[in-house]
């Protein structure tokens, strides 16, 4: 009696939970061991082994991080991943809680790397199946966490020029583990950094008239920049201004020569997005040349808003429909974090998914925060989700 050959889904979700007690072990000693941008050395290495194992090809990156491919002819479509931790202090108590001070994986990248290796497992048994049909390159990206990040550098040495389509996914503990949210078109928003340096003569503040009243024109650029900019451009493209850090002057009765603030900009929007930096630049100027100071400004460019293609977010709801069920998907909805995935998304079409790691009826934690814990279930769900998504779209 010939056997019906298994399903390639059948063979993901075998392949997956096959490693899924390592894959956990894997998850937990990168979470005890992480590092900072640009420095994920070990990281690197734990990845490198274990792919050498299950036969990809490998090139290492020039600083950190490394490519993988599999296959040997037809259509490429890559799989993203980032490996940087944080500089944040882990609170939790768990027994692979950061070994390293001031350093956590408290965006989730240990969840992210982790669900990658295992999708890696399930596509080279796909390939050595002959089910594969055609070739997937994986990224494991460092730097995301800075500007300009990884992704720019990756992009630069030419490995994304051949891909036909890219997916990635995010840990995201306000949804619960079991599900997954997706979102057609903006996912995330545009992220610039931006410095404003006010320089003028200063003097007594009982004479301002003599001065160039630089903390009261550091006033106005704090308060009217981001209400000029909800005027000058499309309400709908979501401009949000936030300043993080002001400082002038050291005495009540001395206005100072120099001023500082900084702060991010925030936009949901890529066309809005092009204009924006000018469009500072010009009001800020205007803001302060009646009281007779000068700005100067650093407006640093940071990523793209991840724009999900619709072909691309369909293969996704695919997949998840196939690995969790018809209430697997929900609705992820618009963020304004940065990520820079999106520079991916501004070259070839492609997706990003939300991944729920939040256990059903626990707390909800938030990204960033030392305290964030993850459902392990979550990564071998991530890496079912890779690796179906990749195989459906080679037959896109």
């Amino acid at each position: 009696m010939t056997t019906a050959p298994m399903p390639p889904s059948d063979m993901i979700a075998q392949a997956v939970a096959s490693h899924e007690r390592e894959l956990v072990a894997l998850r937990r000693d990168l979470h005890a061991h992480p590092e900072l941008s640009w420095e994920e050395s070990r990281t690197t290495e734990e990845v490198a082994r274990r792919l050498q194992v299950a036969g990809w090809r490998i090139e290492r990156l020039p600083r950190s991080g490394l490519v993988a491919e599999i296959g040997t002819h037809g259509r490429t479509v890559g799989l993203r991943a980032d490996l940087d931790a944080l500089p944040v202090e882990e609170l939790s108590e768990d027994p692979w809680r950061s070994t390293v001070p001031g350093v956590a994986h408290a965006c989730g990248h240990d969840v992210h790397t982790t669900a990658l290796v295992g999708a890696a497992h399930a596509l080279a048994r796909l390939h050595a199946c002959g089910e594969l049909g055609g070739r997937v390159r994986l990224f494991f990206q460092p730097a995301e966490e800075v500007m300009p990040g990884g992704a720019v550098h990756l992009m630069g040495l030419g490995l994304l020029d051949d891909v036909e389509r890219v997916f990635a996914l995010h840990c995201d503990p306000g949804v619960d583990v079991g599900q997954v949210g997706l979102r057609l078109g903006p996912l995330t928003s545009a992220a610039d950094r931006l410095e404003v340096r006010l320089e003028g003569s200063g003097g007594h503040t009982s004479r301002p008239h003599l001065t160039g009243d630089l903390t009261f024109a550091l006033a106005k650029v704090t308060t009217e920049l981001p209400a000029i900019l909800s005027r000058r451009l499309d309400p709908r493209s979501g401009v949000s201004v936030v300043w993080g850090h002001i400082q002038a002057g050291s005495a009540p009765n001395v206005i100072p020569d120099r001023g500082f603030l900084s702060g991010t900009v925030r936009i949901l929007d890529a066309v809005a997005w092009a204009d924006c930096e000018k469009l500072v630049r010009e009001v800020v100027h205007e803001i302060v040349r009646p009281y007779g100071v000068t700005a100067h400004l650093d407006y640093q460019r940071g990523v793209p808003p991840v724009v999900n293609e619709s072909l691309s977010n369909r293969i996704l709801a695919e997949a998840v429909t196939e690995v969790l069920g018809p209430d697997g998907q929900v609705v992820a909805p618009q963020s304004l974090g940065g990520e820079d995935f999106g520079w991916y998304l501004d070259q070839v079409p492609g997706a990003m998914m939300r991944l729920g790691t939040r256990t059903p009826g626990g707390p909800t934690y938030d990204l960033h925060q030392g305290n964030l814990h993850v459902d392990e279930r979550a990564i071998a769900i991530g890496a079912r989700l890779m690796a179906e998504a990749a195989w459906r779209a080679l037959r896109a």
